[in-house]
């Protein structure tokens, strides 16, 4: 059925069926979870960083809680790109074939830039930022006693946004492909990008110049890249729009001629 011969009825059924779906995947996933947390929790406390510290709980429930974060974390990475394939599944019949294929290919390079993120920002940004806590408190002869809570709540913080921050690409390809900006646009708004991705390194990181630059020089490179790509795929659809622009000029020419043609056969 064509989307447009769908009625609101027909719409609804088709979001309560793609819910249901993913609704019965992440119960699925927090299954999985249950038995990744355990290894992915021992994994995140055998860092340098964390062996460094006696890691407290001030509650009871604090290790639970801890416990079905990750379990909820872990379900959340695996529902993710199932979300995105349903979301287009849902909006796809209102699409070009070839606008199919290439949002269809954002989904797993959202999926590959997402760890990405969260991969910079454990590795390399929050080993900095913890030895950065760590030293100003020798500084000041400050005994730290770190709870697990916080010490979780603390790296889910450092970390989690990056995986969303490194959604660039994507969200700004997708948006040229769509018209609603161009690459030009975003070239000359680059000044106020810049000053937005440095405000935004300035809050994730200490009050040092280091561990500042050491967060906004990959950013503003993540968008120089972002915008190369976009200006790439801004090119690639204003040629296939050129190009569907010269076949549909084609096909009426034929159907104008097919049409006199069947006239001048009539009128014999």
């Amino acid at each position: 059925m064509n989307e447009k011969d769908m009625s609101v009825h027909d719409h609804i059924n088709e979001i309560r069926k793609r819910l249901i779906i993913v609704v019965v995947f992440f119960v699925f996933a927090i299954a999985v979870g249950f038995f990744l947390a355990e290894p992915l929790m021992r994994f995140l406390q055998s860092s340098d960083e964390a062996q460094q510290m006696t890691l407290n709980a001030f509650r009871v429930t604090d290790p639970v809680k801890i416990y079905f974060q990750i379990i909820l974390f872990v379900a959340f990475i695996m529902t993710a790109p199932l979300i995105l394939y349903q979301l287009w599944s849902f909006v796809s019949p209102g699409l070009l074939e070839r606008e199919r294929k290439v949002t269809l290919s954002y989904i797993p390079a959202s999926a590959i830039l997402f760890l990405a993120g969260l991969a910079f920002a454990y590795f390399i940004l929050f080993p900095f930022v913890v030895r950065f806590m760590m030293n100003l408190s020798d500084k000041l002869d400050i005994q730290q006693v770190i709870g697990i809570n916080e010490f979780f709540q603390f790296l889910f913080q450092m970390t989690i946004p990056f995986g969303f921050l490194f959604q660039l690409p994507v969200i700004m390809l997708f948006v040229t492909r769509l018209g609603l900006v161009t690459p030009m646009q975003l070239a000359k708004v680059r000044k106020y990008a810049y000053f937005v991705l440095i405000v935004v390194a300035a809050f994730v990181t200490p009050p040092d110049i280091f561990s500042h630059m050491l967060v906004t020089v990959p950013l503003l490179v993540l968008y120089e890249i972002s915008l190369w790509i976009a200006r790439i795929g801004y090119r690639k659809a204003q040629k296939a729009e050129a190009k569907q622009r010269e076949l549909d000029e084609i096909e009426r020419r034929e159907r104008i001629d097919r049409e006199l043609a069947k006239q001048k056969s009539s009128g014999d």
